[in-house]
């Protein structure tokens, strides 16, 4: 693909730490181990499989993986009709190209390279349409494994197997779908590109610094951290 001819380094760097924050996120979460807020929920989950299995009717457990599911088909759909407005925009791109750029904020580029900054836009949301409707996939597959899990089996392996494995399909949902919401945050990132690349950059690292806070530095956090320390400990406070 040919670049436009009006396209910087700094416009590369800015396009490239987007999608390496963006794909790089659960690396980082990783490394952060078992203090961030993902990894504290995925205890959480299991610990949701494991009960489930201990009441004789899972309609609350329908109930709330039923809104999960619907959570996840609402972005999906609103990120389809924000894609149809996008090729909408594209259709009348010179006109919208001169009235962008009649704004003081905006710098102004050629009509190519406007085109580059909104199709990395689009390349963001589609992705992101991509991973919304993955974690579709996941969470009915989680609903049929939540089906199938038999009532009160003794504990032992195949119990712990069974908790194990339909856990890592809804978290593994979660993820997908989480990962589509900050598709979103790196797209806000991507159109601060029409103001230009430097700004772009500055607004990736908030990104970055925002979702990272969220999984570590907000009551929220701390709240759900102390829930699991309670949820792996003995009545006396004590770690089982």
């Amino acid at each position: 693909m040919k670049l436009p001819p009006d396209i910087t380094f700094l416009h590369l760097i800015a396009i490239t730490l987007i999608a390496l924050a963006w794909s790089g996120y659960s690396t980082y979460l990783a490394i952060l181990g078992k203090g961030s807020l993902n990894a504290q929920l995925s205890v959480v989950r299991r610990r949701w499989m494991d009960t489930s299995m201990n009441r004789e009717m899972r309609m609350p457990d329908a109930v709330l993986l039923g809104h999960m599911i619907n959570s996840v088909a609402f972005f999906g759909s609103a990120t389809l009709i924000v894609l149809a407005g996008l090729l909408g925009v594209a259709a009348n791109l010179k006109d919208v190209h001169r009235v962008v750029y009649d704004l003081p904020f905006a710098r102004s580029t050629s009509l190519e390279l406007f085109s580059f900054n909104l199709a990395v836009v689009g390349i963001i949301l589609a992705v992101a349409f991509f991973l919304f409707t993955y974690a579709l996939r996941k969470l009915i597959y989680t609903a049929a494994m939540l089906g199938g899990l038999p009532e009160n089996p003794p504990k032992g392996a195949r119990r712990d197997g069974l908790v194990e494995t339909t856990a890592i399909v809804l978290t593994e949902a979660v993820k997908s779908f989480n990962s589509g919401i900050r598709g979103y945050y790196f797209a806000v990132a991507a159109l601060v590109l029409f103001i230009g690349p430097g700004q772009s950059i500055a607004t990736t690292l908030l990104v970055i610094i925002l979702l990272l806070w969220r999984q570590m530095g907000t009551r929220t956090a701390t709240a759900i951290g102390r829930y699991v320390e309670l949820l792996e400990s003995d009545d006396d406070g004590k770690p089982k």
